[in-house]
Order: C-alpha cells, then sequence, then structure tokens
C-alpha cells in the first residue's frame, strides 16, 4: 500500500470518530472545550516544532502584518468551526454535523469559481446542483435550513481557501492559528478558575484528561493528513475524505439513536448522488488526462 493512503485513511478515519471523543465531554460547555483545544493542541504542536527544530518560519512571519490578518481570520473560522462541531455532537446534531462535510467538496468548487476564477467541468456542475437540490429537500422536509451542515461546511470550506493561499505549511499554519487564539483561550479559562468556575476547577481527573487529550487529537490527524496529501493523488485524497463523514453519520444512526426518517434519508440520498457524480466525473477527467499525456 502507498504509504500516503494509510496517512490519508488514519487521518480521515480519526476524524470520523471524533464525535466518541467529544461525547465524554458532554458536560463540559462546547466553548470552554474549544478553548481547551486551541490551548492543549497549541503546547502539543510547540512541541512537535522543537523536535524538529522548526522555528525560522516564525520570525519570517512576524514583520508580515497581512500574513498575520490573514491567519487571525483563518483562526477565527477555525474556532468558529470546531465550536459548531462540538455543539452539534453534544446535543445530538452528529448525522446533521455529517451532511456538512459530505457537501464540503462541492462548497469548494463553488468557492474555486467565485474566487479563485476556476471554472467547473459540467459533470461539476451537475454535482453541485444535485447537493443543492438536496439541501432544499432537507430544508423543506424539515421546515428549516440545515443550519448547522451548513455552517461547518461554509466556515471550512472558506478556511480551506485561506490556507490554500497561505504562506505557511499545515504544522505552521495551525500552529501560528491557535497561538494567535491562545490569549483568548487563556484568559477566559484563567477568569473561569479565578471565579470558581469551568472544568479546570470544577472537573474530575477523567474530564481534565480528556481535555488534555483534545491536543494531540487535534494535531496528529492533521499531520497524518498532510503527510498523506504529499504522497498521493488529489482523486485519491477526495474519494478517501468521504471516509469521515461516513463514519459520523453511522455513529449518529447506530451508536446515538439519532432520527434519520425516509424524508431524511431522501435528501441524503440526492447529496450522496452528487458525490458519485462528482467522483465519476473527477475520476473520468483525470483518466483522460494521463491517457492524453502518455
Amino acid at each position: 500500500m502507498n504509504p500516503g493512503v494509510l496517512y490519508a485513511t488514519l487521518a480521515y478515519t480519526a476524524w470520523g470518530l471524533f464525535p466518541i471523543f467529544f461525547k465524554q465531554l458532554a458536560h463540559v460547555n462546547a466553548f470552554e472545550v474549544v478553548l481547551h483545544r486551541m490551548l492543549w493542541s497549541l503546547l502539543f504542536l510547540i512541541c512537535v516544532l522543537a523536535v524538529l527544530n522548526r522555528w525560522a518560519w516564525l520570525r519570517a512571519v512576524a514583520g508580515q502584518p497581512r500574513v498575520l490578518a490573514a491567519f487571525a481570520v483563518s483562526a477565527l473560522l477555525l474556532s468558529t468551526n470546531w465550536s459548531v462541531y462540538v455543539w452539534a455532537v453534544q446535543n445530538a446534531h452528529v448525522v446533521d454535523a455529517s451532511l456538512g462535510y459530505f457537501i464540503l467538496p462541492l462548497v469548494n468548487v463553488a468557492f474555486g469559481f467565485v474566487f479563485l476564477h476556476e471554472r467547473p467541468r459540467p459533470g461539476q456542475w451537475l454535482a453541485v446542483a444535485v447537493a443543492a437540490a438536496g439541501v432544499l429537500w432537507l430544508t423543506l422536509q424539515a421546515g428549516r435550513l440545515p443550519w448547522v451542515a451548513l455552517v461547518l461546511a461554509l466556515t471550512f470550506g472558506i478556511y480551506g481557501l485561506l490556507r490554500k493561499v497561505a504562506a505557511l505549511g499545515t504544522l505552521e499554519g495551525l500552529t501560528l492559528e491557535t497561538l494567535l487564539l491562545s490569549p483568548l483561550a487563556i484568559g477566559l479559562l484563567a477568569w473561569w478558575a479565578w471565579h470558581g468556575q469551568g472544568a479546570l476547577v470544577q472537573a474530575d481527573a477523567a474530564t481534565l484528561g480528556w481535555l488534555l487529550l483534545a491536543g494531540p487529537l487535534t494535531a496528529i490527524p492533521l499531520l497524518l493528513f498532510a503527510a498523506g496529501a504529499r504522497r498521493i493523488p488529489l482523486g485519491t485524497l477526495g474519494i478517501l475524505q468521504y471516509i469521515s463523514p461516513s463514519l459520523q453519520m453511522l455513529l449518529g444512526i447506530w451508536l446515538y439513536g439519532e432520527a434519520f426518517d425516509p424524508a431524511r434519508a431522501a435528501g441524503f440520498g440526492l447529496i450522496w448522488l452528487a458525490l458519485l457524480v462528482y467522483s465519476a466525473e473527477s475520476g473520468w477527467h483525470g483518466h483522460r488526462r494521463a491517457s492524453r499525456q502518455a
């Protein structure tokens, strides 16, 4: 097996199993969980950078206000995405969260067209249209927008767009983002602890252990993903990315007993049809391009 496939599969599997982890912290406020995730991720990333002795980038970006501003925006998007995701898991919306990551590839196609002036092929536009029909159906049958899915897809889509044109790699970029967020995290957690509130002073040892574990569980899948992405074609990566929302959806339905009636299944069916069209078209286009180059 190409090691890149293994790395990417492990990353997407870890992300797919995240609901199990965050369910262990269901008694802790979602925003507080995210603050701990920021702080302990930063600590873990600093340890990784120390082992690798990779600090030159930090001095380089310190004197570039535009780069810092761009990463401040991406950090805000990432923290919003994390907060909504943790809230969704804690409040029995795991299936809704999985929908957000099912439609994310198609959101990326639309963003590429709007912001990067990319020209999606007809098959990609067809996939986007079918996915939009699925979201519309889910909205009509539920009587409200699937806001959890849309917020997750849009925030991570815009985040990915910013990171696509960013000056730093995965490890350095996430370190800078958590570093920029760390004053907020440290300030709020210290304030709550000073007033006898929050998990740091009220939680038991097991809860504190789960919170500390959020650091490596955030960083390691990202590092695995980066290692995999460098070694395998983008098309293969695109197929593997469906591991994560598929696992999340299965956990939501079978482990946590969330509703999945026929009307809702029809909306998901349209999303899956869109992904099938998107994947088949991407595979066919890649095959044609390889044939021409040969």
